[in-house]
């Protein structure tokens, strides 16, 4: 029996779970029509087999039809949900993990103009600035079917055989009636906290009336909103004292803060740059003020904090939920000895910007994450060991080189500076964003595990692979920036040049963003933060698209404080010197007409990467595959590499930015998908 506070058992109730981490509900946007399918299932069967105690599906499943989907939302109202989570619940419990669902109504946190068109309902009609409906004030009607609805979802989750569920309690309908902000009421159900209270109790009453007093019903709720005109501290801890003591409820799953706006939810789920555990604290404080089994989540990305939070008491059960996207054996690994070997969470929080932005989670370094259908998580030893030489030693060359060291190939990899990263050395330019570099630190770890050789200061040419003898090349130099069409781009920097050091900021800067992501921004921010006056220009019909809400927040956050300027809709189309000063022409897609100058001291670009595959191109003519790939293959089955040579000594790809410019998560799913094939 190991003496790891993480690795001892937990009994809540009647269950007993077997360590202290957990994934917290959340939606990874992987249902169909509302139901929780094959890629659904796998993704939670993953962190079972991980050695995950509890896995909280959904975040949330929704109980009414007037509650409808904001981002996958699984339909908890339909009773075709209930062999599909059954499947899932089977699949978890054999791996020793249980399974609970996050139940609610959306309230406010949503849309009319989705599903059945039905309006939008709220305590009072206030508005959230996030999803931008304008809610009905609910009447007593609505009130009576929504509790109504709870109880019969609960009914169809205890009948998939789970083992609980929690309401959710902040940001949605039942903490609303809380909130003095959003319950504006003036009858039974406003006004004092007793009678905003009430239509939490007349759910949960309801509820154990539908599935009995052993059936485990948990609340995630918001305890303090930091919020002036909202739910205060006093109060939420009034509220936590009265729902530990209530007999009703088997534990609390602590949150503070408000999701009202991006802003706001970047507090309550930080994303790379901010504190880690920033609440951590605070659970701990209501924890001892109640009593009460207390959960909690926000950013515990290391088993070193979670291993704080229990054994220091401050929590029984800690939500480890995005270091599980990044790595869903977090506790398999810890129980060998091997936390060194964890993937990091990094903080890129790409899994939720996603999700806010419409499309379905995916860790920024780990491409079997919501894949596992088609990618393990843990790479298969090959029946017929390679000679393998990779060029580029960036995200997408390393990972490449550790599949290919994993499945049992002999690895050379070459890399012409005099360090591992790419372009993941420029992007951690921005101080914010340092904690990146865990992907480039992880995957050097991995390979120096696994013996193989980097040939650093080496630019390597057609010769020097070709002397390896290798059966497979792997192309992945990368790119260089590349400005956007326009007069006078030899008068202009590149974002790299910023990010890197080699250009420092200078006076009036223009940054002219032809890109939307986050090599253009993360510029920006480090000229602003120099101090620096800076205008940001972009054709983009809205500010920095390829970059989702929690990410956009910390930049917003930098450009305000700075007095970074912001022009939209306004493409940049020559620059010229006169004197001491570079002179801007701006025009625009909207009006010919249109005409603007801009006078600035330096001018800098971004527009992505044209693609580095001089090497490649040297390499095709001798290689078996000329360099094609089959994507029927790579998507289906098959080889994917025709023999267009038959005589031919290697098989030749590229991956990442060396096709086209991308991002980091292309790269290595790039160097994953094919590194399995072969």
């Amino acid at each position: 029996m190991s003496n790891d506070p993480l690795l001892q058992p937990y009994q809540l109730k009647h269950l007993t779970l077997k360590n202290r981490i957990m994934s917290t509900s959340h939606e990874p946007n992987y249902s169909v029509d509302g139901l929780p399918k094959e890629q659904y299932r796998l993704y939670h069967h993953e962190k079972a087999k991980g050695g995950c105690a509890l896995t909280m599906t959904a975040g949330s499943a929704v109980v009414s039809a007037d509650s409808p989907e904001a981002f996958g939302n699984l339909h908890a109202y339909r009773d075709e949900i209930v062999p599909w989570l059954a499947e899932l619940a089977d699949a978890c419990h054999g791996e020793g993990c249980a399974v609970m669902i996050q139940l609610t109504h959306l309230g406010w946190r949503t849309n009319w103009n989705k599903a059945d068109w039905l309006p939008v309902v709220a305590p009072s009609p206030v508005r959230e600035p996030a999803h931008r409906a304008f809610p009905k004030e609910m009447e007593h009607w609505d009130i009576d079917r929504i509790v109504a609805d709870y109880a019969a979802a609960a009914q169809r989750m205890q009948a998939a055989g789970l083992d609980g569920i929690e309401f959710e309690s902040y940001g949605h309908l039942m903490d609303a009636f809380w909130s003095p902000y959003q319950n504006r009421r003036e009858d039974e159900y406003g006004g004092s906290l007793d009678n905003r209270l009430r239509f939490m109790w007349q759910v949960i009453d309801a509820v154990r009336d539908a599935v009995g007093d052993k059936f485990i019903v948990g609340t995630r709720m918001v305890a303090d909103e930091q919020f002036d005109k909202g739910l205060s501290r006093a109060e939420g801890v009034e509220i936590a004292r009265r729902v530990a003591a209530s007999g009703k409820f088997d534990f609390i799953n602590l949150i503070r803060g408000r999701v009202a706006s991006d802003a706001e939810l970047s507090g309550v789920i930080p994303v790379q740059g901010m504190a880690s555990a920033p609440h951590l604290d605070f659970a701990g404080e209501v924890r001892a003020e109640t009593k009460f089994p207390m959960f909690h989540a926000a950013k515990i990305s290391d088993v070193a904090t979670a291993r704080h939070a229990v054994a220091s008491g401050k929590l029984d059960m800690v939500g480890m939920t995005r270091a599980q996207i990044a790595d869903p054996h977090i506790v398999k690994k810890t129980m060998a000895g091997h936390e060194d070997r964890i993937r990091p969470c990094v903080g890129a929080t790409y899994c939720l910007d996603r999700i806010y932005e419409g499309g379905a989670a995916l860790c920024v370094h780990n491409a079997a994450t919501g894949r596992e259908a088609r990618i393990p998580h843990e790479i298969p030893p090959s029946d017929s060991p390679k000679r393998a030489v990779i060029v580029g030693a960036g995200p997408a060359g390393l990972e490449a080189a550790r599949v290919a060291a994993e499945r049992g190939h002999d690895v050379v990899l070459y890399e012409a500076s005099d360090r591992a990263g790419g372009q993941i050395n420029l992007l951690t330019g921005n101080p914010r964003r340092r904690e990146l570099i865990g992907i480039v630190d992880w995957r050097l770890a991995e390979l120096d595990r696994l013996g193989v050789e980097i040939r650093y200061n080496h630019y390597a040419e057609a010769a020097d692979v070709l002397g390896q003898r290798p059966d497979m090349v792997i192309v992945a130099t990368g790119g260089l920036p590349q400005p956007p069409e326009m007069a006078g781009d030899a008068l202009t920097v590149s974002s790299w040049d910023i990010l890197s050091g080699a250009v420092k900021p200078a006076g009036r800067v223009l940054v002219y963003d032809d890109n939307g992501g986050h090599p253009g921004m993360s510029a920006a921010e480090v000229i602003a933060r120099s101090g620096a006056q800076v205008e940001l220009i972009t054709p983009e019909r809205f500010f920095a698209p390829e970059i989702g809400g929690l990410n956009h927040v910390p930049y917003m956050t930098a450009f305000q404080e700075t007095g970074t300027r912001i022009t939209i809709n306004t493409r940049v189309t020559g620059v010229r010197r006169e004197g001491n000063e570079l002179v801007v022409a701006l025009g625009s897609d909207y009006s010919r007409t249109f005409t603007d100058t801009r006078r600035v001291d330096q001018v800098v670009v971004e527009h992505g990467t044209a693609a580095l595959d001089e090497l490649y191109h040297d390499l095709k003519s001798h290689s078996r595959n000329l360099g094609e790939v089959s994507y029927d293959a790579l998507l289906g089955t098959g080889a994917i590499f025709p023999d267009r040579k038959p005589d031919a000594g290697f098989r030749l790809y590229r991956i990442g930015d060396a096709i086209a410019s991308r991002n980091i998560h292309a790269g290595i799913y790039d160097a994953l998908r094919y590194g399995l094939r072969w």
